[in-house]
């Protein structure tokens, strides 16, 4: 595959292991709309490429991804791209990993919050370290849910925890999001990286068509409701992100202060 066209963004395909690293440990792995869009395009690629059997997504440092690159977009002072290009960019990157003919594993070292928490929970088989967290912070900053994430944790955990998610913005601890059957497994630190190694070498080595097969039944079994939570979500999004509580929310987050918001 060819290299990615942007920095921050390491994509290494060796023995049918696609390693696709968001390196960006400065940024705590946010996800501008460069990166997002580049992320995207590794990964529709790879649904094409025999030689690809299993997709393995990690972040560089210490988080998996912190989400949007609010900072970014605020620096670029009203310059940045439209909400429905980033919704549907983010969109993109959720249907990608769902389509793909290959199991894809998140490897959650550290935070996951926002999008980088839809990324982690549309992988396959997600492991995370133990002091890994998930986080829909969303309301926060005046927004909502997105990346697929109204859909994919109350099909896992059930409406009433995935509303205490969303509405209140707490942090869901690793070990917990296992208990509750959020992801497939939580390891000390030092030891994820070789577990996220041996699961993606066996599959690697597995029966590509039946695990395809599988992939595609437990996608049209569980997730439903997917596309119509996506569509529905760049709704809302496109409009809380053109709205005064999200100007006064990241305002705030960039201060350091507890936002006011009037709406």
């Amino acid at each position: 595959m060819t290299a990615p066209a942007v920095d921050g963004l390491r994509v290494v395909n060796e023995a049918g292991i696609l390693r696709i690293t968001i390196d960006r440990p400065d940024r705590m792995n946010a996800l501008d709309l460069a990166h997002m869009t580049a992320l995207g395009d590794v990964l529709t690629a790879a649904a094409t490429d025999s030689s690809v059997r299993v997709v393995v997504i990690a972040g560089a440092g210490k988080a998996f991804s912190t989400g949007a690159d609010l900072a970014a977009a605020a620096a670029a002072g009203g310059r940045e791209a439209p909400a429905e290009v980033v919704m549907d960019s983010a969109n993109r990157v959720v249907r990608a990993i769902v389509e793909l003919p290959v199991p894809v594993i998140a490897q959650v070292n550290g935070a996951a919050a926002g999008v980088g928490a839809s990324i982690a929970l549309t992988a396959d088989l997600t492991y995370a370290s133990e002091n890994a967290y998930l986080l829909l912070a969303f309301v926060n900053i005046g927004l909502m849910p997105d990346g697929g994430s109204s859909a994919l944790i109350a099909a896992s955990i059930g409406r009433a925890r995935a509303t205490r998610m969303a509405l209140l913005g707490e942090r869901l601890p690793a070990a917990e999001a296992e208990r509750e059957g959020l992801i497939a497994g939580v390891l000390p630190p030092d030891e994820l990286a070789a577990h996220v190694d041996a699961v993606a070498v066996r599959l690697a080595g597995g029966p590509r068509r039946a695990i395809e097969l599988t992939k595609r039944a437990l996608t049209a079994a569980t997730l439903t409701a997917l596309d119509s939570s996506l569509d529905r979500e760049k709704a809302g999004q496109t409009e809380l992100l053109q709205g005064p509580d999200f100007v006064e929310g990241v305002t705030a987050m960039l201060a350091k202060r507890t936002p006011s918001f009037r709406s």
